[in-house]
C-alpha cells in the first residue's frame, strides 16, 4: 500500500513539474532533459529572470586597507598565532580543500595561439614575436630549458627526429612547443594543472598534487594524520590517483604524517542554463538545451558535504618548492587567528544561551563584534527589547567563519578586499571581483584604484557551530552576487550564468577576517612562464 502511495505522489509531482515547465515555454523533451540533468526547475526560473533583469553591481564604500579591515601582524605575532594553533589542534579534524578540476588550457593559451597562427615555412619566430608583440613567447623561448619537463620533451623529439640536433634554432623551438601541446604527444593544455610537472628536484620532478601532499604534512595535520580533498573532473581522478600512489610513501615518510585523500566532482545539478544574446534559452544543433558548469561557486556544494573542524582552502596551482617552513608558518598563523576568534565567539553564544547576558555583557559583545570582526550593530539597536537584542546578536555570531590571507596588490587580476554596502544598507567586508563593479561609475572606479591588497585564495574556514553541528553553507550565500558572462559555443555568442563565487558571494554572509600575509605565500602558475619564477626553480 505504501508503495502505491509513493508512486501516486511521484506521478502527481511529475505532472505538476511538467505543467510548470510548459508554463515556462519548455517542451516535454526539455522536461526529460532537465530531469535527467538533475537541475531544479526553480533554479532555471531564477536564472532566466536574472538574464532578463541583469545583476545589480556591488556598491563599494572604500577599499579595505591595513588598520581598516585588514589585520597586520608582526613576525613575532605570526609565530605566536601559529603556536596557538599547534597547541589547540590536537582534538580537531583538519582538512585541506583544493579546487583542482580545471584544465590547463589558459596556462598555454599564448602558445596554442602561436601554433595556430605561425607558419614556419614563411616566417621566423622572431618576426612573429615582433609582428604580434608577443613578449610572453619570447620569455618562454629564452627560459624553456629551465622548465621541469624540458628534458622529457626534448628526449621524445629526438626519438622522432634522430637528426634533430642539426635543425635550426627556429625548428627546434617550434617542435618543442608542438610536441608539448599536440594531442599525439604530451597534450599539456588538455590536462588538469594538478598532474603537470611543476618543479624539478635533484632526482625527481614534482606535480602540484605532490606539493599539496607535502603541505598537508607541514600545516594541515594533527596526531600525525591529515586529510586532503581534491575536486576533480571524473575523467581525471585516475590520473590523480596514479600520482598519489607513486609519491604517497615518500611524502608520508618525510612528513611523518599519514595522508587520507578524497575526491568529489562538480555536481551536474549546479550547472546553469545558457541563453542567446536576446535571453532566450539556447539550443544545440540537435534541439537540446545547453547547460554549462556554474563556475567555482558550484563547489560550495562540495565544501558543504565535508566534515572537518578546520578547512584550509588553496588553489591547485599556488604551490612552491616543498620543504618550505615559512609557508607552514603563515598558514598555521591564519588557523591560530581563526581558532582564537572561534573560542571567543562560542563563549559569547554559550553566554547568550544561558540567559545570563547582562546589559554589561551585551556591551562587551558589541565591542568584540566591532574590534575583532569589523561588525557594527544597527544604530537603533538600543531601542530593541533585551530578548530581541539577544536574538540579533545570536544571528550575527552563529555563522561560519573564514580568515583570509591578503597579499599586497602587485597588479594581479582577481578579487580584492573592500567595504561593501548591500541592499539592506548593511556594510561588511567582502572579496570583490572587478566584474561585480560598475566600471562606468567614476566614484566606484576610484575606490577600486585605491585597493592596496589582493585575494590569493588563501582561506582557513570553520564550518561548524558552537554546538559542533555542521552549518548548511547554502544559507549564507548572497544570491544576488553571481556573474553573467559572455561565451562562445561553436561560433555563436551566448550568455552563461555563474553562481556566486566560492570565496566571493558564496561566503558573503560568513564572519570574515582579512589578514595581510607575505607575497611568498602567493606563487600561482597562471601561465607556463610562471614556472620560470624563482619560487618554482630549485
Amino acid at each position: 500500500m505504501g508503495e502505491i502511495i509513493v508512486a501516486t505522489f511521484e506521478k502527481s509531482k511529475s505532472i505538476n513539474d511538467l505543467n510548470k515547465i510548459k508554463s515556462m515555454g519548455f517542451s516535454e523533451q526539455d522536461f526529460e532533459q532537465i530531469n535527467e540533468h538533475g537541475v531544479l526547475l526553480e533554479d532555471i526560473k531564477k536564472q532566466l529572470a536574472i538574464f532578463k533583469k541583469g545583476i545589480a553591481k556591488m556598491e563599494l564604500m572604500e577599499a579595505a586597507t591595513v588598520g581598516n579591515g585588514i589585520l597586520k601582524l608582526t613576525d613575532e605575532e605570526f609565530v605566536e598565532k601559529a603556536s596557538f594553533f599547534d597547541e589547540h589542534k590536537t582534538n580537531l579534524k583538519l582538512l585541506k580543500f583544493v579546487p583542482a578540476s580545471g584544465a590547463a588550457s589558459r596556462m598555454f593559451k599564448f602558445l596554442t595561439t602561436f601554433l595556430n597562427e605561425f607558419d614556419i615555412e614563411k616566417e621566423t619566430i622572431n618576426a612573429y614575436i615582433n609582428r604580434k608583440k608577443e613578449n610572453k613567447l619570447a620569455v618562454f623561448i629564452i627560459g624553456m630549458e629551465k622548465l621541469p619537463f624540458f628534458e622529457t620533451i626534448h628526449k621524445k623529439i629526438k626519438e622522432e627526429f634522430p637528426d634533430f640536433d642539426s635543425f635550426t634554432r627556429d625548428y627546434k623551438n617550434y617542435y618543442f612547443i608542438k610536441f608539448m601541446l599536440d594531442a599525439r604527444y604530451f597534450d599539456f593544455a588538455s590536462k588538469p594543472k594538478g598532474i603537470l610537472p611543476f618543479h624539478k628536484y635533484a632526482t625527481t620532478i614534482a606535480t602540484p598534487i605532490e606539493e599539496h601532499l607535502y603541505e598537508c604534512g607541514y600545516y594541515s595535520s594533527t596526531n600525525n594524520k591529515s586529510h586532503l580533498h581534491f575536486t576533480v573532473s571524473e575523467a581525471h581522478q585516475i590520473d590523480f590517483e596514479k600520482i598519489i600512489d607513486n609519491v604517497r610513501d615518500k611524502v608520508e615518510k618525510e612528513t611523518q604524517t599519514s595522508i587520507e585523500v578524497s575526491y568529489s566532482y562538480q555536481d551536474k545539478k549546479t550547472d546553469t542554463i545558457a541563453v542567446s544574446m536576446n535571453n532566450k534559452p539556447f539550443r544545440k544543433e540537435n534541439g537540446e538545451l545547453l547547460f554549462r558548469p556554474g563556475g567555482h561557486g558550484a563547489l560550495l556544494e562540495n565544501l558543504n558535504k565535508l566534515d572537518a573542524d578546520i578547512i584550509f582552502i588553496k588553489n591547485i596551482d599556488n604551490v612552491i618548492l616543498h620543504n618550505n617552513e615559512k609557508i607552514a608558518l603563515y598558514k598555521k598563523a591564519l588557523a591560530g587567528i581563526l581558532l582564537e576568534l572561534q573560542q571567543q565567539i562560542f563563549a559569547c553564544l554559550h553566554l547568550i544561551d544561558s540567559f545570563t547576558a547582562t546589559d554589561h555583557k551585551i556591551d562587551e559583545i558589541i565591542v568584540f563584534l566591532k574590534e575583532k570582526l569589523n561588525i557594527e550593530v544597527k544604530a537603533d539597536f538600543d531601542l530593541y527589547k533585551f530578548e530581541n537584542q539577544i536574538k540579533i546578536l545570536k544571528s550575527i555570531l552563529n555563522r561560519p567563519i573564514r580568515v583570509c590571507g591578503m597579499v599586497k596588490n602587485e597588479g594581479e587580476p582577481g578579487g580584492g578586499p573592500f567595504w561593501v554596502k548591500n541592499e539592506q544598507k548593511e556594510v561588511s567586508l567582502q572579496i570583490v571581483e572587478s566584474s561585480q563593479v560598475d566600471l562606468d561609475d567614476k566614484k566606484q572606479v576610484k575606490i577600486m584604484e585605491h585597493a592596496t591588497h589582493f585575494n590569493p585564495v588563501d582561506l582557513v574556514c570553520a564550518t561548524k557551530n558552537y554546538k559542533n553541528e555542521k552549518f548548511n553553507l547554502h544559507q549564507f550565500v548572497d544570491e544576488n552576487s553571481g556573474f553573467i558572462v559572455q561565451k562562445n559555443y561553436l561560433g555563436k555568442d551566448i550568455k552563461s550564468y555563474e553562481l556566486p563565487g566560492l570565496w566571493n558571494g558564496a561566503m558573503a554572509n560568513w564572519l570574515t577576517v582579512f589578514v595581510e600575509v607575505p607575497l611568498i605565500t602567493f606563487n600561482p602558475v597562471k601561465t607556463v612562464n610562471d614556472l620560470l619564477k624563482e619560487a618554482h626553480q630549485s
